[in-house]
């Protein structure tokens, strides 16, 4: 599967400049309030508006390019990115400038193809134009065209497969807890409004990995038994559970704590089976709301995802960081106004992994990413 290699971001945000940084498997990003850590995390919310033809309406509502740019135009003309698919056989680079009625536009959008990059389009456009490229290599493949070479689709990058998933909301008007279409199942949201829906997709045709999300929810919570579904309205359906001991009792999403709920998303997201799991995962602040032992729990979600697919977390967790690697973690400061980022090393640290953890390591403020 498509992973990113190595990144590209300046002109961004609180980002001023991040040249060429690698990326592994599992990267968790660690740092103090304002640091930088959700912008990192937004400009792949960015990339997402931009495949989705939804870019001059996001820049409106962050408040237009000043908002964006790092200083604002007067001191960044432009914000840069390039991404990197593997050893730099694949890369997808943008330039984005300002205008004078408060837009970006694409100065540069463009790919590079074994060492050689060439622009999408000759033109400054207001909306990408890989959507469209895209469309086109889809057609290709299915008649068949180019034999004997690669199609067109295997030399584009997969920005459409980068997704951002937030499961914040649990309030009594989140998307997760309503009535869905049942057949709204082919991907899990980024909101998991489609929650219901996909796990009784798993229960019917992914019956090992349905059975491994509702293992993982009674560890967390071991009053839970299994979900409800009904046959009385096959168009629709919403998340409905059982409590242990109690087969005739069936509750609705709203009786859950926040926690339990953002438990069986994150689950559910961790454990799907691996075709139908995007190729590059970002989750921002994951642990919000959960116990101590269930934090302990995801992060073996996300160590045995990161061996199936490309992981990108930020958190505030000192439990979830005493789980981790070295090599995992990414040390987020702020320093002349910038954010600045930092992978640790086992070799860094040396003796002090022998008698703390990394968690402990961090309130210690041994390794950065706490305020100054």
């Amino acid at each position: 599967m498509p992973a990113i290699s190595k990144l590209t971001i300046a002109g961004y945000k609180s980002i001023r400049e991040l040249r060429e940084f690698e990326l592994r498997d599992l990267n968790v990003l660690i740092g103090a309030n304002g640091s930088g850590k959700s912008n990192f995390i937004g400009f792949f919310r960015m990339l997402a508006e931009m495949y989705g033809q939804r870019l001059q309406r996001y820049v409106a509502k962050q408040g237009g390019p000043d908002a964006l740019l790092h200083y604002g135009r007067k001191g960044t003309p432009f914000v840069q990115a390039e991404l990197d698919f593997g050893d730099e056989v694949l890369r997808y680079v943008i330039e984005l400038e300002p205008t004078t009625d408060n837009r970006l536009i694409f100065s540069f959008e463009g790919n590079c193809t074994n060492g050689t990059t060439a622009p999408m389009t000759t033109a400054p456009h207001h909306e990408s134009v890989l959507p469209k490229l895209r469309m086109k290599a889809a057609v290709e493949r299915e008649r068949g065209l180019l034999p004997g070479f690669a199609y067109l689709d295997d030399l584009l990058p997969p920005i459409d497969r980068i997704r951002v998933y937030h499961f914040h909301d649990t309030s009594d008007t989140a998307k997760v807890k309503q009535v869905c279409a049942t057949n709204d199942n082919l991907r899990l949201k980024s909101d998991a409004s489609n929650l219901a829906p996909f796990l009784r997709l798993l229960r019917e045709q992914h019956e090992d990995h349905y059975r491994a999300i509702v293992e993982s929810i009674r560890l967390v919570a071991p009053f839970f038994d299994d979900f409800v579904y009904r046959e009385d309205n096959p168009a629709n359906i919403e998340l409905e559970w059982l409590e242990q001991g109690d087969p005739d009792t069936p509750f609705k999403a709203h009786v859950l704590s926040d926690g339990t709920l953002r438990f069986i998303c994150l689950a559910t997201l961790l454990l799907q089976p691996v075709e139908l799991m995007p190729p590059i995962i970002l989750l921002d602040e994951p642990e919000l709301g959960l116990h101590p032992f269930a934090i302990n729990v995801l992060a073996d979600l996300l160590k045995l995802a990161a061996e199936q697919t490309q992981l990108i977390v930020a958190t505030q967790s000192v439990p979830l960081l005493s789980c981790l690697e070295p090599e995992d973690v990414i040390v987020v400061d702020r320093k002349d106004n910038a954010s600045t980022f930092r992978r640790l090393s086992e070799a860094e640290l040396g003796t002090w992994l022998g008698d703390y953890s990394l968690g402990e390591l961090w309130e210690m403020n041994v390794l950065g990413g706490r305020p100054a």
